[in-house]
C-alpha cells in the first residue's frame, strides 16, 4: 500500500476517530513491508508532534476545508507539508508520492488539488514558516489545558517539558543482570561500535546515542536486554524486591516492570495482573523471550476476591492507569486525545485500586505507587489524600515535591514519571 496514503488513514483514525496511535500503528504496519515501517512511523509521529502548526499552515493554503469523505485528503496535505518541512526526502519525491497517493482513494480529481497546495507551499515556504503563531496552542503544539496545567504547576520548568514532549524519544536499554552486569554489556556495545551512555541512578539503564532496530542490539533475541525507559526502570530502586518474596505487579502489562523484578531476584513469586487481554499477550511474549515465569492474571484489580485467594503480599507495585502525560514524546497522540475531564476519572480509579490493594499488603510490607503522569491530582495530591485517610501508612520518600518523587520529561533524558513509597506499619 502507498505509504503516504496509509499515513493519512492512520492520522484520520487517531485525530478524528480518537483511536490510540499505538493500536492503529500496529494494525497499519501489517499492510506494508518491514523496511517501510520507519517511514510510516516518522511521518505519523511527526505530524502529531507538530499538528497545530501544520494545521495552521494548511489553512492558509486551502480556501475551503476538506470535510466528510474528503477529510482523508486533508491529512494527505498535512503528510505532504510535514515531509517538505521536516524530512530529508527530495522535494520532488515528497510531492509526487503524496499526489500519487490520492489516487489510492479513488479521487483522481483531488490529486490536482493536493499537487497545487503542496507546490504553493514550496513557493511560499519561507514566508509561511515564519508567520507568527496565532496562539500558544499553535506555538507549542499542545492543547490549552495541558499548557495551563504545566504553567500553573511547573512555572519555571514548563517550557523545558514542552520541548521534551515535542522531541524524539531516546532508546533506553535495560540490561538483564542474570546475563551481564551493565559494565560488561557496555563493553559489548563498544565492541560493536554502538555509542551509548549510562544512567546515573537506574543501575541497569543504558541510552543508545542513536536508536536502532532491535535486531542490531547484541543478544536482544536471547534476552540479554530489554527496551525500557530509564524512568520506568527506577521502579526497582523504589520497590527493592528481595529473594523469595511474594510480590504483586498491579496493572502489569506489557510486563516491563514484572520482568525487571524477576531479573533482580531469586525464588520470587511474582503475580502480574491486568484487565487488558491484548496487552497481556505482550507480557507473555516478554516473559518468554527472557525465559522468566510469573503468575499472570487477567482481571480487574479492584475486585481481588475474584482473582486472589493466597497470602498477603510482601510488596505491591501499583503502576496505575493515568493520563500518560509523562510519555507524550513516545505517544504524541496523547496530547490530542486526552481531555481535562479525564483527570478526575483517572484519579477516582487510582483511588479505588489504591485502597483495595492496601488491604492485600501484609503488615510491614511496601507498596510503591507509580504513574507515568505529570498531573499533580494523579500523583502527589493523590498520595497526600491517601495519607490523610489511612492510619497505618508511612511515606518513606519525601523528595522533589514533598510527597514522593515527580520526574519531569527530559530529566536526564527520561520520560515523566512519579513514585511514592508507602510502608505499612507492622501490627
Amino acid at each position: 500500500m502507498n505509504i503516504r496514503a496509509l499515513s493519512a488513514e492512520l492520522l484520520l483514525q487517531v485525530i478524528d476517530k480518537k483511536n490510540l496511535l499505538s493500536q492503529t500503528m500496529r494494525v497499519a504496519k501489517r499492510k506494508i513491508p518491514l523496511k517501510e515501517h520507519p517511514l510510516l512511523q516518522e511521518i505519523c509521529y511527526g505530524v502529531l508532534r507538530h499538528l497545530s502548526r501544520l494545521e495552521s499552515i494548511s489553512s492558509k493554503l486551502i480556501n475551503v476545508p476538506l470535510k466528510g469523505k474528503k477529510r482523508i485528503f486533508h491529512y494527505l496535505i498535512l503528510v505532504g507539508i510535514y515531509q517538505l518541512r521536516f524530512m530529508r526526502i527530495p522535494l520532488y519525491a515528497s510531492v509526487s508520492e503524496t499526489v500519487e497517493s490520492a489516487k489510492t482513494f479513488g479521487k483522481v480529481d483531488l490529486s490536482g488539488l493536493i499537487n497545487a497546495v503542496l507546490r504553493n507551499y514550496l513557493r511560499n515556504q519561507k514566508k509561511l514558516n515564519e508567520i507568527s503563531p496565532s496562539s500558544n496552542v499553535e506555538k507549542h503544539n499542545h492543547p490549552s489545558w495541558i499548557l495551563k496545567m504545566l504553567q500553573t504547576n511547573y512555572p519555571e520548568r514548563w517550557l523545558s517539558v514542552i520541548n521534551a514532549n515535542n522531541s524524539r524519544a531516546p532508546m533506553w536499554l535495560r540490561v538483564n543482570k542474570k546475563h551481564h552486569t551493565r559494565n560488561e554489556y557496555s563493553r559489548l556495545l563498544r565492541n560493536n561500535n554502538i555509542a551509548h551512555t549510562l544512567h546515573t541512578q537506574a543501575p541497569d539503564a543504558i541510552k543508545l546515542t542513536s536508536p536502532c532496530n532491535v535486531t542490531l542490539i547484541p543478544g536482544f533475541k536471547e534476552g540479554w536486554v530489554s527496551i525500557q525507559d530509564a524512568a520506568a526502570q527506577l521502579s526497582i530502586n523504589y520497590l527493592k524486591p528481595q529473594d523469595g518474596e511474594l510480590i504483586l505487579d498491579c496493572c502489569a502489562a506489557p510486563g516491563g516492570k514484572t520482568t525487571h523484578i524477576l531479573e533482580h531476584t531469586k525464588n520470587t513469586k511474582v503475580v502480574a495482573i491486568d484487565s487488558n487481554p491484548t496487552r497481556l499477550k505482550r507480557l507473555h511474549e516478554n516473559l518468554n523471550r527472557l525465559k522468566l515465569k510469573a503468575n499472570v492474571i487477567c482481571n480487574d484489580a479492584r475486585y481481588p476476591n475474584k482473582w486472589w485467594k493466597g497470602n498477603k503480599f510482601d510488596r505491591i507495585l501499583l503502576d496505575l492507569p493515568c493520563s500518560s502525560t509523562g510519555i507524550i514524546r513516545r505517544h504524541p497522540d496523547i496530547k490530542w486525545l486526552r481531555q481535562v475531564s479525564d483527570i478526575s476519572a483517572f484519579a477516582k480509579l487510582q483511588r479505588e485500586i489504591m485502597d483495595v490493594m492496601w488491604k492485600q499488603l501484609k503488615p510491614g510490607g511496601t507498596m510503591v505507587y507509580a504513574t507515568c503522569s505529570i498531573v499533580p491530582q494523579e500523583n502527589e495530591l493523590q498520595v497526600e489524600a491517601f495519607l490523610d485517610r489511612v492510619e497505618d501508612v508511612i511515606l518513606t520518600n519525601y523528595e522533589s515535591n514533598g510527597y514522593g518523587r515527580q520526574i519531569l520529561p527530559g530529566e536526564e533524558d527520561m520520560d515523566g514519571f512519579y513514585y511514592a513509597v508507602l510502608k505499612k506499619q507492622a501490627s
